[in-house]
């Protein structure tokens, strides 16, 4: 059986953190919170979204906060994204992990009605097998949507041999709970000192994560 890659999309394949940042930045003022840098946010970020906004606060946001701050980062994040591109990359590595007999899969916690139409947007989502965003509610951890994208793959795909490639500790979370493997990338959401706790590689590139897929689960 092949070795699988399930991709990561926000702050992986989809170089957004600015769009992110100004989006939070827009969420945090309807509540009284400050605008935070770069640096800042990915050394406070943390899933479940809402655990983030309590560090923020001091106290989880109310049903009423969460709502508002819920809206108010995706109505930003939506006119703020169309700026943002791929990272660099991220063709040729498809490209060159497809050639090489492997296979490819996307997951995201973006919405899938909306995920779907920017991948096919990039051209990209015909290296995938499957494209899989969030259904339900926001502001939830991944490990529930793996263990459903992955059971969807069926028999093409083995988790013993499947390596999923993101940007927050809660990647690495969900692919150990699925029985998979994980690499972290820096270029997201969180800082490497965040990262390296959870326990499984972290890397720099995208190129180093597929080199390491490759290594750990071929």
């Amino acid at each position: 059986m092949r070795t699988h890659i399930v991709w990561d999309w926000n702050g992986t394949l989809f170089h957004d953190m600015e769009a992110v940042l100004g989006a939070s930045n827009a969420a945090f003022a309807t509540i009284g919170i400050g605008p935070m840098s770069l640096q800042e946010y990915r050394e406070q970020y943390e899933i479940p979204i809402p655990r983030f906004y309590e560090r923020l606060l001091g106290r989880m946001p109310s049903t009423e906060e969460w709502l508002r701050l819920d809206d108010a980062f995706h109505d930003h994040y939506r006119e703020l994204s169309r700026a943002c591109g791929l990272t660099e990359g991220v063709r040729e590595l498809m490209d060159g992990w497809r050639e090489a007999g492997n296979s490819q899969s996307l997951l995201s916690m973006y919405e899938h009605d909306a995920l779907v139409p920017l991948v096919e947007t990039f051209g990209l989502a015909g290296g995938f097998l499957r494209v899989d965003g969030r259904s339900g509610p926001s502001g939830g951890q991944k490990a529930e949507h793996l263990t459903r994208h992955l059971a969807a793959l069926g028999e093409r795909v083995d988790p013993a041999r499947t390596v999923l490639i993101g940007d927050a500790a809660d990647d690495a979370r969900a692919a150990l709970d699925a029985g998979a493997h994980a690499v972290l990338y820096t270029g997201g959401s969180h800082t490497r000192e965040k990262l390296e706790p959870v326990g499984v590689p972290v890397v720099d590139s995208l190129a180093e994560a597929v080199e390491l897929a490759g290594r750990i689960a071929g």
